[in-house]
């Protein structure tokens, strides 16, 4: 709408009438509702969520341009390094942390090696995990770790006695058991036994391998991916067969383990699922 606006001298112009108030693309009209994407430096325990699947999850790790997140129900999932990501509730970007200074010498667990500290007198806390494979691979990872904390693994050669390896334990306050059990899944032989232990000195969390081996990446290893074996069949020599590698008897298991653990020098070796259920233990006995 034009108007006659007075000008001085008695003149008259004409002005035009804003109906609409400012312009609508005045300021950041570009800017998103929820914010702009901002770079962050990720750390473990950060906890974000991938919008696209709805996945939320803690970080775990991050390697080679690529970060694990675990849910609360143990579930991992691997995604690109970058935007795309939510945390409280804001788009974010991202990224690995700046390395300040001259590297930091770490232990194969990925934890900060501490020089010239005594180990401390062992704990009446204890970890336990089911084979002496199991206690060999937690010793090569943390052991720099457990030696630091003056925590004790030791192997059961199986869990079908749980409860009453518990109760001959006497956990209590400072006296705390964490226990490490192999295909912990919904509905298996082991998820029925770990769920008769109730008390709260100590907890039990397990990984979904069928054996501690199959935690071990194929990649580190060399191979593709670790056979599927027929139930029933012994995995550990059906795994040998499967590669062609000598199994005809226990001496050819042991051979075939000590190679396989030859090729783990830290946790990045290791699938996630396993990392963060001994993460998970070593705070639990140490929480006292």
């Amino acid at each position: 709408m034009w108007l006659r606006e007075k000008r001085g001298g008695g003149t008259y112009g004409w002005a035009v009438a804003d109906r609409y108030g400012n312009d609508v693309l005045s300021g950041d009209w570009r800017k998103p509702k929820n914010g702009r994407t901002v770079e962050v430096e990720i750390e473990k325990g950060m906890v974000v969520e991938e919008p696209t699947s709805g996945f939320v999850g803690a970080i775990v790790r991050w390697e080679h341009g690529v970060v694990d997140l675990e849910d609360r129900f143990g579930k991992v999932r691997t995604y690109p390094l970058g935007p795309g990501f939510w945390l409280d509730g804001k788009p974010v970007s991202l990224k690995p942390p700046k390395k300040a200074g001259p590297a930091k010498k770490r232990t194969a667990s990925g934890s900060v090696a501490v020089d010239n500290v005594r180990a401390k007198v062992a704990r009446a806390s204890r970890i336990y995990v089911e084979g002496r494979h199991d206690a060999e691979l937690v010793e090569k990872v943390w052991g720099d770790d457990l030696r630091i904390e003056g925590v004790v693994v030791e192997y059961l050669e199986g869990v079908d006695d749980l409860p009453g390896i518990v109760n001959r334990f006497q956990p209590g306050p400072g006296r705390r058991l964490g226990v490490l059990v192999d295909h912990l899944v919904e509905g298996s032989k082991e998820s029925k036994i770990a769920a008769q232990v109730t008390n709260r000195h100590v907890l039990v969390v397990g990984h979904p391998f069928i054996d501690i081996w199959e935690a071990v990446k194929p990649s580190s290893v060399g191979i593709k991916a670790w056979p599927r074996i027929p139930h029933g069949q012994d995995w550990k020599k059906g795994v040998l067969q499967s590669f062609g590698w000598p199994a005809t008897d226990q001496a050819d298991v042991a051979a075939a383990w000590k190679h396989i653990l030859s090729k783990v020098t830290s946790f990045a070796d290791l699938d996630p699922a396993l990392l963060g259920r001994v993460e998970e233990l070593i705070d639990f006995v140490t929480l006292d």
